[in-house]
C-alpha cells in the first residue's frame, strides 16, 4: 500500500512544537515548523504570479540555507520540478538554464554569462519574494506516485552529470521505510551538513514536517562545531565524515586522559540517540568505534537510483552487512553476483539527461535497476556489499582481486584518509594513497603498506605507493559530493604515475 508523505506534507501546515535550525560559522537561525510552511505558501504564490506552473524546473544551486529549503517547498506546493544544482560542480548563467530547461535559476554564486537574463535571479530575492504575499494561500495540488518532484544529478561516465527525474512515490516509500525503522518523534533532532541540493538530505525536512521532529541543518565546513551548539539527537553522515570524528577523538581521549565514551558524548553534543552512515562503504573499525563508545552507529545502502535499499537498525543490526532489505524493494543477485533492485515505486525508469547507453545499461525493465555493485545476501535478508563488479582486477594469472577490502584495510591506518588501487600491467598492485594530514606522515603510511602486504595472499599485496598531492578533496575533483574517492578521475590525475614502471 502507497504511505503518502510529499501529498501529506503540503496539504496541511504540520503540528505546532517543532522548528528548523541552520548553523553555520557566523551564527544560528532558527524557525517554527509552522512559520516555514507559511513562508513556504507565500513564495509559492509569488512564483505562480511570476508565470511557473506545474511541471515547469526550477533550478537553486546554491550554499545550504533557509532560502533554500523555502524554494523547494514552495516548488512541491506548485507541483514544479526542483534541480538542486551543487556549487562548485556547475556554473551559474545561460548555458545551465538551457541546457538543462529550468524555467528559473536561483543562485547565490557570480553569473558567468546571462546577466540581465530574468530567469537568472539572486537567492537574495527570495526573503522579499515571501514578504510580498498578502496571505493568500497556493492552489492545492495532488501528486501521483509515478509524477516527478526532483531532477537530481549523478556521476555520469562521460564526466557530465547524469540527470534523474525522481518520483514522489519513491521518495514517499524511501521516508516511510525509515520511520517506520527508526520511529522519529519530538523528541529528536536530525543534523544534516551535506548540500541540499543531493535530494536524500531533503528527506529528512520532509520528514520533519510529516512526522514532527526538529531539523538542524549545517555546512560540512561548521558541522564539528555546530554539534556542540545543536546538541542533536542523530547525525546523518557520510563515512568519511565520521573516520575524521574517530581521528579527533582518538586524539583528544589520548591527550586528555579523558575516556573514550565520555569524549564522544561530548563531541557529538551529548544528546545522540543514533549515528546513521551509507552513501559510500563503512569499515567495521570505525563503525565498532562509535558502538564501544557508546554512540551505536547504522549502516546502509541504496543509490540515487533506488533510493535507500537496505538498512541497519536498532531493531534489526548485523555488523559487517549494510543491513535487511527494506519493504517495497526486493534484491535479485545475478549469476555474476552482482545486485539488482526491484523497486515497487521506482525513481525512474531511465536517466533525464546521460550518454547513449547509460540509461540501458542500468534500468533493465519492470523498475529493475542493476547497481553495479557485487554482493550477496544472508538466510536472514541481510545484504552485503563486497564492492564494484567494475572494480574487481583481473590479473595475468587469471586470479580475482576485488579491491575495496583491500582499500579499506589500508585506510584503517590514522596516516591515510583514503586509498584507490590500481593494477595497470594485470600484474601488480598500486596504490594511490590521500594521506589524512598535512604535514604527510610518509613513514606510517609505508609502515602501514608493509603490515598489510605481510598480512595478504601474494596476489593481494600492493608493489608501488603514489601519496596524492594534493590530498583526495570535493574542490580539486577526486572526492564526490558524498565524499566518496572518484576512480576514474584518480586514474586520470595519476596516470603516468600509476604506468611508471617501478
Amino acid at each position: 500500500m502507497h504511505r503518502e508523505v510529499i501529498n501529506e506534507l503540503i496539504g496541511r501546515p504540520p503540528r505546532p512544537g517543532s522548528r528548523i535550525s541552520f548553523v553555520r560559522l557566523d551564527g544560528t537561525r532558527r524557525l517554527e515548523l509552522t512559520e516555514l510552511y507559511e513562508q513556504s505558501g507565500r513564495l509559492a504564490v509569488q512564483l505562480a504570479e511570476s508565470g511557473l506552473r506545474a511541471g515547469d524546473r526550477i533550478g537553486i544551486l546554491a550554499a545550504n540555507c533557509l532560502e533554500w529549503v523555502l524554494l523547494d517547498l514552495a516548488a512541491l506546493r506548485l507541483k514544479l520540478v526542483v534541480a538542486g544544482l551543487e556549487p562548485g560542480k556547475f556554473t551559474p548563467g545561460r548555458e545551465l538554464v538551457e541546457r538543462y530547461g529550468l524555467a528559473v535559476l536561483f543562485t547565490d554564486r557570480p553569473v558567468a554569462d546571462g546577466q540581465g537574463d530574468d530567469r537568472i535571479r539572486a537567492m537574495s530575492e527570495v526573503p522579499t519574494l515571501c514578504d510580498k504575499a498578502d496571505g493568500a494561500l497556493p492552489p492545492p495540488v495532488r501528486y501521483l506516485p509515478e509524477e516527478a518532484c526532483a531532477l537530481k544529478f549523478t556521476s555520469g561516465s562521460s564526466g557530465e552529470p547524469k540527470g534523474l527525474a525522481a518520483s514522489v512515490g519513491s521518495v514517499d516509500s524511501s521516508i516511510s521505510a525509515v520511520q517506520d525503522l527508526f520511529c522519529h518523534g519530538s523528541q529528536d533532532d536530525l543534523f544534516l551538513f551535506l548540500p541540499l541540493s543531493l535530494l536524500q538530505q531533503r528527506y529528512w525536512i520532509y520528514s520533519a514536517l510529516r512526522f514532527g521532529h526538529d531539523i538542524t541543518i549545517s555546512t560540512y565546513e561548521a558541522a564539528f562545531p555546530a554539534l556542540r551548539l545543536a546538541r542533536p539527537t542523530v547525525v546523518m553522515g557520510v563515512p568519511g565524515f565520521f573516520e575524521t570524528a574517530m581521528r579527533h577523538l582518538t586524539a583528544r581521549a589520548g591527550s586528555a586522559g579523558q575516556n573514550l565514551s565520555g569524549a564522544a558524548a561530548e563531541f557529538f553534543g551529548g544528546r545522540i540517540r543514533y549515528l546513521w552512515t551509507g552513501s559510500a562503504p563503512a569499515r567495521q573499525e570505525m563503525l565498532r568505534f562509535f558502538t564501544d563508545a557508546g554512540l551505536p552507529i547504522y549502516e546502509g545502502y541504496g543509490l540515487n537510483e533506488t533510493c535507500i535499499v537496505a538498512k541497519n537498525s536498532p531493531r534489526a543490526h548485523r555488523p559487517g552487512s549494510v543491513g535487511k532489505v527494506l519493504p517495497g524493494k526486493t534484491v535479485l543477485i545475478g549469476d555474476d553476483g552482482v545486485v539488482s533492485v526491484r523497486c515497487d515505486y521506482p525513481v525512474s525508469t531511465g536517466y533525464t539527461y546521460g550518454a547513449p547507453g547509460d540509461s540501458e545499461r542500468v534500468f533493465v525493465g519492470n523498475g529493475v535497476v542493476r547497481t553495479g555493485d557485487l554482493g550477496y545476501l544472508d538466510e536472514d535478508g541481510y545484504l552485503y556489499i563486497r564492492g564494484r563488479a567494475d572494480d574487481v582486477i583481473v590479473l595475468d594469472n587469471g586470479r580475482k582481486v576485488i579491491v575495496r577490502p583491500i582499500e579499506e584495510r589500508l585506510a584503517a591506518s590514522p596516516a591515510i584518509e583514503a586509498c584507490v588501487l590500481f593494477c595497470p600491467n594485470q600484474t601488480s598492485l598500486v596504490a594511490v594513497i590521500s594521506p589524512a594530514a598535512d604535514p604527510v606522515d610518509e613513514a606510517a603510511i609505508h609502515a602501514h603498506v608493509a603490515a598489510s602486504n605481510a598480512e595478504s595472499a601474494a596476489d593481494e599485496q600492493v608493489a608501488r605507493v603514489i601519496i596524492a598531492r594534493p590530498r583526495f578533496s570535493v574542490h580539486n575533483g577526486l572526492l564526490s559530493e558524498q565524499f566518496k574517492p572518484r576512480r576514474k578521475q584518480i586514474l586520470q590525475r595519476y596516470r603516468s604515475e600509476i604506468h611508471a614502471q617501478s
